[in-house]
């Protein structure tokens, strides 16, 4: 009834193992508009958590999603509502773009 008994099936990358996957991946950042025009990761696509479900077509297929934000509350928020949707995207960036900075990783604006 609750979940309870559920193992999550939720998978986290640090920020090195994204960076390491480069192309074979496709990010999506979950933060709000103010969030990403202040930087994200190049290449990245953007769409808010709040408009994700209505948003999920505009995720190409045919890669490994990796959702991200600023810490890793939301692109966790992100793979429950992409599961519920029936999509298969169950993988985020651990610390979001605050641990991708600290590692000195790139980002853009």
């Amino acid at each position: 009834m609750f979940g309870f008994g559920r193992r999550s099936t939720a998978k986290t990358l640090t920020p090195t193992q994204v960076r390491q996957m480069g192309d074979a991946v496709t990010l999506v950042d979950v933060r709000e508009d103010g969030e990403w025009a202040s930087g994200h990761i190049a290449g990245a696509i953007h769409i808010p958590l709040g408009k994700l479900r209505d948003e999920m077509d505009r995720i190409p297929s045919g890669k490994r999603v990796v959702f991200y934000c600023h810490a890793g509350g939301r692109s966790s928020q992100a793979i429950a509502v992409a599961m519920a949707a029936g999509q298969p995207h169950d993988t985020h960036m651990g610390g979001g773009i605050s641990s991708w900075r600290a590692q000195g990783f790139p980002s853009s604006s």
